[in-house]
């Protein structure tokens, strides 16, 4: 295979560049029968996502004050005002986030444990709240198991879309270009693979669990599963975890990094473009239950099509949101999935925020010349990239 690739630094040296024009936007919400303390709280999250909604996702160096007045981000203080908004806008479409409530005890269970050589692969399961259970994959180098004062990093492995589910990155899904998990655990890292909802042997009923989109149950499993890292002793977690996934993993890397910033290096590898731009703006994929339109991702969705500029959030934003973390793209020139032109525009939009801390080489793009894959060379790199953030 051709690997040829080239790598797209973007306007580095103008990563803070002139403010784009802003236009006003109305400050909203609603409420029902809840409680005081939740009416206040959805009437801000629907307020900031109001706001969000009318801030152009080309311009990061902008925020909406409470009075509707759009002003420029000038330092980091004001880009937590901007980031607070896009987590709204994110929890407008895929609902809202959680508290401790569904935060239950793990209860970890081990259902086998097979000896891979070089490390233990352990089928588990753990509890991620109330009536449901997360089965996953643990990968354990042998000499964390060895000597109890080893610690080591950990990272999420996180599937594509894929009839073996979470099997094909720790090597039981015959696809050599998804052992990353299997890969990560010989570069001496612990490796969680978790499960995508409503996919392979992981079928979740999503609504009667209460939540709105598959997005965020599978968001939330993953931070459940960042608590079960946390929680093994062999595990380090000073210097935070990692994520890395292709496709399907990808996106959902990113967006469990968002909203969890104890992952401090992304690997997103095909998972990402504009909406604005996935499938060339096809009007068919934003129908019920096609594209990202189905329950499994977000639905709510469905009632942006033929106005996909209004849609209160997307990628340029949510790369934004996770500098100054690293963060690793792969975006192959034929990958007829995600248009690798509309991930440069993505990344040229984040690296304003990366710019803003000054760090704007943390966020690296790289376009290998092949289709919708995670090659060896890429994922190599991308393994550096985790080694040299959390090591």
């Amino acid at each position: 295979m051709d690997t040829n690739e080239h790598e797209w630094n973007g306007p580095i040296n103008n990563a803070i560049s002139g403010l784009n024009s802003c236009s006003f936007v109305s400050i909203h919400g609603c409420c029902g029968s809840f409680s005081r303390a939740l009416v206040i709280a959805i009437i801000a999250v629907a307020a900031c996502a109001s706001a969000a909604a009318g801030l152009p996702r080309t311009n990061l160096l902008c925020y909406a004050r409470s009075d509707g007045s759009i002003v420029p981000v000038k330092t980091t203080a004001d880009w937590q005002k901007r980031r607070a908004q896009i987590l709204a806008g994110m929890e407008k479409i895929m609902g809202p986030m959680p508290g401790k409530e569904r935060r239950v005890p793990l209860d970890l269970k081990t259902e086998e444990e097979v000896d891979c050589g070089e490390y233990v692969r352990r089928q588990i399961s753990y509890a991620s709240e109330p009536g449901s259970r997360v089965p996953a994959y643990l990968l354990i180098p042998k000499i964390a198991l060895a000597n109890k004062k080893t610690k080591l990093p950990a990272v999420l492995a996180l599937h594509q879309t894929h009839s073996a589910g979470q099997k094909v990155v720790v090597g039981l899904g015959n696809s050599p270009n998804d052992e990353y998990g299997v890969e990560l655990v010989r570069h001496g890292f612990v490796v969680l693979a978790p499960p995508y909802p409503m996919l392979a042997n992981y079928q979740p009923d999503v609504r009667a669990l209460g939540w709105r989109s598959g997005t965020l149950k599978g968001v939330w499993d993953n931070m459940r599963g960042l608590d079960l890292l946390a929680s093994l002793p062999f595990v380090r977690t000073n210097r935070g975890f990692g994520a890395i996934g292709h496709s399907l993993g990808g996106h959902n890397s990113v967006f469990t990094a968002v909203f969890d910033e104890r992952i401090k290096v992304v690997v997103s590898s095909c998972g990402l473009d504009s909406f604005l731009d996935y499938y060339r703006g096809d009007p068919k994929v934003w129908q019920p239950e096609h594209g990202w339109c189905q329950l499994r991702y977000m639905p709510a969705l469905t009632s942006y099509a033929g106005r996909l500029a209004e849609i209160p959030f997307d990628f340029h934003e949510l790369i934004g949101a996770l500098a100054p973390r690293a963060c690793f793209i792969n975006a192959p020139i034929g990958d007829a999935n995600f248009r690798w032109t509309s991930v440069d525009e993505v990344a040229k939009a984040a690296w304003q925020v990366y710019g803003l801390y000054g760090m704007p080489e943390r966020l690296q793009v790289i376009h290998p010349d092949c289709d919708h894959r995670f090659p060896a060379d890429m994922r190599e790199r991308a393994y550096r990239v985790l080694e040299e953030n959390l090591r």
